[in-house]
């Protein structure tokens, strides 16, 4: 049975954590992890865990099948895999107990100075070419590499619009609602929200009103306010577009299931029109029986503008436990992995060079559209901080959930806004000398 956390309970831990972290550097002197980059060393032997997100591929062999192509080169050397549901809250939880595998995706609301307390700092060859250079970095040293670059859009699928009499993709948030009515209309699921599984509505929030603003410092020009959550502005649209649908039946039924992969296979039938997610779940779908020709992705309309906003991101990044046994077998597995393996095609990842021309139809059509793509801001300290005190977990999409239930989303912005004014007042006071 999988423990569940709460976050005040998880920020305990890593504080506890971090305090221990710093006694154990003032008490020994660990030997740094020899640099490993691409050289074949047929003498690496051992036992590596990695710890990953994507049970599916778990489940699916894929991951021994990168496996067994490392161990071709490293004859001595075996990869474990162990997934998590829950990844940004759980992993948070394992490394506050030192048991986070060897190998492992980076959380995304770890303060970066605190990446050291966790993972070893990656030599210059491994993190050549890195599209996202400021990314889990600190004091010049980077201590994970991407797994993926990827976009936000709506997956749909075309058989569903031709049931529902749709002959083009909605280019307006009007156009949208329009298009909703006529697959509920038509006996299909407009769009599946996946409101049970949780992380998903992660979309509505932190990843949405950073591009519908066009301005990728959107969230962390937070720390400067005590009350960013308005209705009038990029919170209040973004969560009313799905209070919206909600309401009026555009979603799935079944709200407090978590129904992800059966999301995946109703989508890949028809039996739902769209998704709002990354462009990785593409593959995903077409793997559980879509053909590539029935799905489709364009630019999500969030408001009656000629244009959109859409965002270019990382996928997670990957590093290196800082308490694995045996660093040097992980950091090249890491490099393995990232470099030599075909995940990054497989699994419908665009091109992490920057060059955007994909062989993926899917992001094709995205393009055509012509969205106005954003790079990305790493979030600052100074925001993760304040998240962290106020108890907000913008990565896991928990407090979206309570947005998208709460009977008066104003008062439900107002108890927000409380925590965010506390919480950034709390940061000002510990800021002081």
């Amino acid at each position: 049975m999988r423990l569940h956390w709460s976050m005040r309970t998880v920020l305990l831990l890593l504080f506890l954590i971090s305090i221990s972290g710093c006694e154990d550097n003032t008490k020994q002197t660990e030997s740094p992890a020899p640099p490993v980059g691409n050289e074949v060393k047929s003498d690496l032997s051992g036992t590596i865990v990695m710890m990953t997100n994507r049970i599916d591929l778990i489940e699916n062999g894929t991951f021994q099948g990168y496996a067994d192509q490392f161990k071709l080169k490293y004859p001595g050397a075996n990869v474990e895999f162990e997934g998590l549901s829950n990844y940004a809250t759980d992993i948070l939880v394992r490394l506050s107990t030192k048991d986070a595998g060897d190998v492992l995706l980076l959380p995304v609301n770890l303060p970066a100075k605190e990446l050291d307390y966790f993972f070893e700092p990656l030599d210059e060859e491994t993190t050549a070419g890195e599209r996202f250079p400021s990314f889990s970095t600190y004091e010049g040293k980077r201590y994970g590499v991407s797994t993926g670059t990827t976009t936000v859009g709506i997956v749909y699928n075309k058989r569903a619009f031709e049931k529902a009499g749709i002959t083009s993709v909605p280019r307006t948030l009007d156009e949208f609602y329009e298009a909703c009515a006529k697959l509920k209309q038509a006996g299909v699921i407009p769009l599946y929200m996946n409101y049970g599984a949780v992380w998903p509505l992660r979309e509505w929030g932190n990843t949405l009103v950073n591009y519908m603003a066009g301005d990728p410092e959107y969230l962390n020009k937070m720390v400067n306010e005590d009350s960013p959550w308005q209705l009038d502005n990029e919170w209040g649209k973004s969560i009313s577009i799905a209070r919206t649908l909600i309401s009026k039946g555009y979603v799935e039924d079944e709200l407090f299931s978590n129904n992800w992969e059966i999301s995946k296979t109703k989508l890949a039938k028809g039996q739902a029109g769209m998704y709002l997610v990354g462009n990785w779940t593409i593959r995903q779908v077409l793997d559980v029986g879509a053909s590539p020709e029935d799905i489709g992705f364009f630019p999500f309309p969030y408001d009656n503008s000629d244009s959109h906003y859409a965002p270019i991101n990382s996928d997670w990044f990957m590093g290196v436990s800082k308490y694995s046994k045996n660093k040097e077998l992980a950091m090249a597995w890491l490099n393995f992995f990232v470099k030599e393996t075909s995940y990054k095609d497989d699994w419908g990842f665009l091109p992490a060079d920057g060059s955007l021309n994909p062989f993926m139809p899917q992001y094709q059509e995205f393009l055509s559209y012509k969205p106005k793509l954003l790079d990305p801001t790493v979030q600052s300290d100074a925001f993760i901080d304040i998240a962290n005190r106020a108890k907000l977990s913008f990565w896991s999409g928990d407090y979206i959930q309570e947005l998208l239930a709460a009977p008066d989303l104003q008062k439900a912005f107002d108890e927000l806004n409380a925590k965010w004014k506390e919480a950034r007042a709390e940061t000002q006071v510990a800021s002081q000398p």
